[in-house]
């Protein structure tokens, strides 16, 4: 036992040598204290050109120079007043329905338009971008990266040493959590520093507070919708999801911003709401619309009828419909066709399925298919599976349908099959419903309530909780006569 920890001992202190040797201990460009990291400036900002063209497969950038520019123009007026202002930062308003924004190695940053739609001035977008950059000036990516690296490193040690593979395993899961602990502080640096930026910038640090209202808000609305759904909520992942507005150490660090010596405090309410006038909200037409039970797709020219009462999910490479109980699932995706196969073969061929059972070809609204049993990996482990492929245009169409029980395969067959045959294109008196909902401004007048606008609204879904929402006054509280606010139409 003894060797083995010698071994070990050894082993880590000759790689923490290398290490230090290699790499040494960087100066924190915002405390000017000494911080771990394995890469250079250099490195981390070529980590961040290859992660942005990966992010960008991703996701589509918002088709909007104008707004795009607005944003890049308020992103560099704060980034311009950080402690790496030699950074050249690049925002990027992303085209996705989420409440997110995030921030690569090296100054890239992105928001997206979902999170847009619920900020109400410029001040709070410059305070998101502002957070955003604080996480690039305090390299917490560079370091989150170098720690989990050091504890790869460390944890392949282990297993040589011992001779036990498990050791590496658990060491990582314990380096993941140290890693992981570090959310927190960075978070509490990274609104400090965005505080900071903000109020140097020209801005009231006061709209950090009104951003984290805002998202609380939309936080509570999303949970209330995701139980009722039955799902994960999706919720933005930075600090204005972990501090609540009353945060003592959250208080501290903008109050400290807010002696911060500046002429004026922009808040430019008016000018933000019309940059993104006309916005896209919710689903966009490259992603897909769903409206009620039926998805529409204006640039791939199809529409499908989903099951009644279930819950529909447009994800970028999939549509996902499952029951409120969560115990019956139906996968669509999309793949080009490259060679002519029939979607049989196309099936055993492509899909590499050998297994196929009570198949037969199908004529789908003119477009040609084929469907089968088979047994298959899925979500509830591996079941008997319901598989169907629909050639349409130059693209198979793949339909993977579920249930839980294994003992009743067949539970939502019929449904599945019914939604599978409803697939056909989309007729030019439809293009109307394959058109994305859009942020209108309206100036109030006197009297008017959110559950008189909610009656007359394009949204689907708890219209009223929305509009309270996009204008700040979730969960109550009425339109002021004369003020801007945004409806969807």
């Amino acid at each position: 036992m003894k060797t083995v920890i010698s071994k070990i001992i050894i082993s880590i202190t000759a790689v923490l040598i290398m290490t230090y040797q290699l790499t040494g201990c960087a100066v924190n460009p915002v405390t000017g204290d000494s911080d771990f990291v394995l890469m250079t400036e250099e490195q981390e900002i070529a980590l961040g050109r290859k992660n942005h063209a990966q992010i960008l497969k991703q996701y589509e950038v918002y088709d909007d120079k104008v707004l795009q520019a607005y944003v890049q123009k308020i992103g560099d007026k704060v980034a311009q007043k950080s402690h790496r202002s030699n950074l050249i930062y690049r925002f990027t308003v992303l085209d996705s329905p989420e409440v997110n924004a995030f921030a690569l190695p090296g100054g890239y940053i992105y928001i997206t338009r979902g999170l847009m739609a619920y900020l109400n001035s410029e001040a709070e977008l410059a305070a998101v971008l502002g957070h955003e950059a604080g996480h690039v000036t305090a390299r917490h990516s560079v370091r989150q990266h170098s720690a989990a690296t050091a504890t790869n490193v460390l944890g392949n040690i282990l297993s040589a040493a011992t001779g036990i593979q498990a050791a590496g395993d658990v060491f990582g899961v314990l380096g993941a959590a140290i890693v992981r602990g570090y959310g927190r502080e960075h978070e509490l640096e990274s609104d400090r520093l965005g505080a900071e930026y903000l109020a140097r910038s020209g801005y009231d640090p006061q709209a950090m507070f009104n951003v984290i209202r805002v998202l609380k808000n939309q936080e509570e609305f999303e949970k209330k919708l995701a139980k009722k759904e039955n799902r994960e909520p999706r919720i933005y992942h930075g600090v204005f999801s972990t501090h609540p507005d009353n945060d003592t150490r959250l208080k501290e660090v903008i109050d400290a911003a807010k002696k911060i010596t500046i002429k004026s405090k922009t808040v430019n309410r008016e000018v933000f709401l019309n940059k993104t006038n006309s916005m896209v909200f919710g689903d966009g037409e490259k992603q897909g619309i769903v409206k009620g039970n039926n998805f529409y797709h204006k640039y791939l020219g199809f529409v499908i009828s989903l099951p009644e009462n279930w819950n529909i999910k447009n994800q970028p490479d999939a549509i996902v419909a499952h029951t409120e109980s969560n115990d019956g699932l139906l996968h669509i995706t999309m793949q080009d066709l490259n060679k002519r196969i029939t979607p049989r073969e196309f099936m055993i061929q492509r899909l590499k399925m050998d297994n196929l059972r009570d198949g037969e070809t199908i004529q789908v609204n003119g477009n040609k298919g084929y469907t089968a049993w088979t047994t298959a990996k899925t979500p509830f482990g591996n079941r008997e599976m319901r598989i169907s492929v629909i050639y349409f245009k130059n693209s198979a169409w793949i339909f993977r349908g579920v249930a839980k029980d294994n003992a009743a395969p067949a539970k939502y067959d019929h449904t599945i099959m019914k939604s599978t045959r409803s697939f056909r294109a989309l007729k030019s008196s439809e293009q109307g419903l394959a058109s994305a909902l859009k942020l209108k401004l309206i100036k109030a007048r006197a009297g008017i309530t959110f559950k008189e606008l909610a009656n007359s609204s394009a949204l689907a879904n708890y219209p009223e909780d929305q509009l309270r929402l996009l204008n700040s006054h979730y969960p109550a509280g009425e339109p002021k006569a004369g003020s801007l606010i945004k409806i969807v139409k």
